[in-house]
């Protein structure tokens, strides 16, 4: 049954590259995700773009593990040379937007779910979620699905992870600054520049450190990712906007991230766009980190963002797939990483809920 799923698994992530599937966008990859619980029979709902199953034999007094991937996408960046949304299988790497963040994820997390459906008296009860949203960090993605499914215990996150166990994953906080000066006339004399002010704001948050840092996740990481300001070459601006990314480390909440650099910033402003996508882990005596250390899988911290943010349960980040060709210009999952990620999900929940 493993080959059978695993070659069905593959025919359904070449369908979902082949439908467009961008944020708040999913509807049709939705439908294609129902197709495949028709197909097996599974008693499945679909919540907006969501969706989800639970196994058959569900039991109220076990514990219960979320199985969770998106089918989102972001859109293809302007590098392209082969159509994001052709599958094409070559050299045994099967190319196509989506296809490694996070299609091949989620199909080898539908077919190991499929493969537990009908099996009985199981440790754990068994919930999965094809979400959406994700991408965006939308507010119909697993987020809003958390109070719709059955409390969870411990969740794995399918994401691209050579399916080596993130036992943490950083939290993010976007803010946005804003530096004053005196506006004036490009040719007056003007001491007060606010562009100019600028430089020495921008090199306060080049150079600076937080205090704690993390065995897991290492130091929280501060960048300035854009800057804007003026309207015309002869006016020199009253204001001037950044917007910083802060990936927080498991030694700080979001909150007390907000709070350190709206205490010492040398900026008129700076405001948190959110505080709700925190960092997330999972102890490492956890019975998932344990079983999958004993089949060899290594542990790390992971410095990218997922679904596990909007999560308050332990939750381990495993998947097929390598972080570092998401989002990038012909992006490929490798056939056989498919077909090892299935068996590994499969002999890891083997190991804990059987």
């Amino acid at each position: 049954m493993i080959n059978q799923l695993t070659q069905d698994a593959i025919l359904l992530l070449k369908k979902l590259i082949e439908t467009q599937s961008f944020s708040s966008e999913e509807d049709q990859t939705a439908t294609l995700l129902e197709s495949w619980f028709q197909q097996y029979k599974i008693d499945y709902k679909r919540t907006k773009n969501n969706v989800w199953a639970v196994n058959k034999y569900f039991k109220e007094d076990k514990p219960t593990l979320l199985l969770n991937s998106h089918h989102d996408t972001v859109k293809p960046n302007s590098a392209y040379t082969k159509d994001p949304f052709k599958a094409i299988v070559e050299d045994g790497k099967l190319y196509g937007l989506g296809s490694n963040d996070a299609g091949g994820c989620l199909v080898s997390l539908i077919a190991t779910f499929t493969h537990f459906y009908n099996q009985k008296n199981l440790k754990y009860n068994l919930v999965i979620v094809a979400s959406a949203e994700e991408e965006s960090s939308g507010p119909n993605g697993l987020n809003s699905m958390l109070s719709i499914i059955p409390k969870v215990d411990v969740a794995i996150v399918g994401e691209p992870t050579l399916m080596n166990l993130a036992v943490a994953e950083k939290g993010l906080v976007v803010f946005d600054a804003v530096l004053t000066g005196t506006p004036s006339h490009a040719a007056h004399p003007n001491d007060d520049n606010v562009i100019y002010k600028s430089i020495e704001a921008l090199q306060w948050f080049k150079n600076y450190k937080f205090e704690k840092g993390s065995e897991a996740l290492g130091d929280v990481k501060l960048t300035v990712s854009q800057i804007s300001a003026g309207k015309q070459h002869n006016a020199v601006p009253a204001d001037l906007n950044l917007v910083i990314d802060v990936r927080v480390n498991d030694a700080y909440t979001n909150a007390e991230i907000a709070e350190i650099l709206q205490k010492e910033a040398p900026v008129t402003s700076i405001t948190p766009r959110s505080l709700r996508l925190n960092s997330s882990s999972i102890p490492i005596d956890h019975d998932l980190v344990k079983a999958g250390i004993a089949m060899g899988r290594t542990t790390y911290g992971s410095p990218t963002l997922s679904d596990q943010a909007v999560l308050s349960c332990p939750s381990l980040k495993l998947g097929p797939g390598d972080s570092t060709r998401s989002h990038s210009a012909d992006e490929f999952i490798y056939l056989n990483e498919i077909e090892e990620g299935i068996k590994i999900y499969v002999e890891l929940l083997n190991r804990v809920i059987i």
